[in-house]
């Protein structure tokens, strides 16, 4: 489903254009399983790791259809931009949603609903599917997703930010801004006192009557959160490029040539590698894996290219004393191992597309969307 190379990638792109995507919007929300996926395009695992870029995935896009024909899809492709920029601008949402899982993990670690909530051993037939198809393919239906959160907090009662912690580990497109913001949002907490309440006649109509008799808390309260986070502006701006300077590219950015600094000429470029010893949230192995096939793809593709390449561990930067750029590599897993060793000589290059669309990100996604024809007359 999931081959971890840019060849794949580039092909399913083209072939979900061609065959699938002007019936995406009337299609877009039914699940009809893991074997029939043609209604959606199954490219979030790529477009999370940089190695398809959303101008790629819209610019061909649009080379096919008018704008006002596929406006849905561009639209979800922009989603992933506006939760990283809506993230950025309140960096300490994550920052407490780490602090409150290592709580909830020592809270929840012998707690009989959560283990069998993580086992698929619920009373919920659909909701057990959805485990061992997560654990099986690593990924979901976003339908599904949705879902399989809301019975998470409201009918099995669990802490969304352990739910969160689930799909991190195990989804190949697992980003730290759309995951916890999406939990969140399903919560209620996220658009407070609005949550979203699976239904069994939703779940019936949108996975084609697969599933029957779901008893589901069909009427929960939203989740409470009184904290606000004000916005906090970084500005954003790209550190000066000296010549023969090294470059650090991590796993959200790890196609090179499709970056905004392809162009430019650099000593080395060094994939870092982030191992679940360095990370808060431990991924399964197939997702360690997936990431580092990908990572191996590109430097065969560079090397080709007569760039010099080379793949290090993230703990390495600590023996790295000269002053290194890097592909900004957003809040998530990867900032956090460099502000908590306070890592001076590294400084930041941004996405061209982050930049301008970050801008937008201050409110909520209706607003945004709003921008969404100007962001695309920018960058397409």
């Amino acid at each position: 489903m999931f081959e971890p190379n840019r060849d794949f990638a580039c092909k399913k792109l083209i072939n979900f254009i061609n065959n699938n995507l002007s019936e995406y919007s009337k299609l877009r929300n039914f699940d009809f399983g893991p074997d029939q996926r043609g209604n959606i395009s199954c490219l979030s695992p790529y477009i999370t790791h940089g190695v398809l870029s959303e101008r790629e995935v819209m610019s061909l896009s649009l080379k096919k259809f008018p704008f006002v024909k596929i406006e849905k899809f561009i639209q979800e492709v922009l989603w992933r931009v506006y939760w990283k920029g809506w993230l950025e601008l309140r960096p300490n949402v994550w920052r407490d949603y780490i602090l409150d899982l290592n709580r909830l993990k020592q809270e929840y670690k012998d707690d009989k609903n959560y283990l069998e909530a993580v086992e698929g051993r619920t009373k919920i037939e659909c909701f057990n599917t959805w485990v061992d198809e997560l654990k099986r393919y690593n990924y979901l239906h976003n339908h599904a997703r949705m879902w399989f959160a809301s019975i998470w907090i409201f009918t099995l009662g669990l802490p969304w930010q352990l739910g969160a912690e689930f799909f991190m580990k195990y989804l190949l497109d697992g980003d730290s801004a759309s995951n916890t913001l999406g939990w969140r949002w399903t919560a209620g907490i996220q658009t407070k006192g609005k949550n979203y309440v699976a239904s069994e006649w939703n779940i019936k109509k949108f996975t084609n009557n697969r599933f029957s008799n779901i008893k589901l808390n069909e009427n929960p309260v939203p989740i409470n959160d009184e904290r606000n986070y004000s916005i906090i502006n970084n500005g954003f701006l790209d550190a000066n490029i000296s010549n023969s300077q090294d470059l650090l590219v991590f796993d959200n950015n790890i196609s090179f040539e499709q970056s905004d600094f392809k162009d430019q000429s650099f000593k080395t470029i060094y994939f870092v590698f982030n191992e679940n010893e360095t990370r808060q949230i431990k991924l399964d192995e197939k997702v360690i894996n997936f990431k580092k096939s990908l990572i191996k793809d590109q430097i065969e593709s560079l090397k080709n290219k007569s760039l010099n390449c080379k793949i290090i561990n993230i703990q390495d930067l600590k023996d790295m004393k000269e002053n290194l750029l890097a592909l900004y590599p957003s809040i998530g897993e990867n900032l956090d191992y460099i502000n908590s060793n306070n890592f001076k000589n590294i400084s930041f290059l941004y996405r061209k597309i982050d930049q301008y669309s970050w801008e937008y990100c201050n409110k909520g996604f209706f607003n945004f969307k709003n921008y969404i024809p100007k962001i695309v007359q920018e960058f397409i």
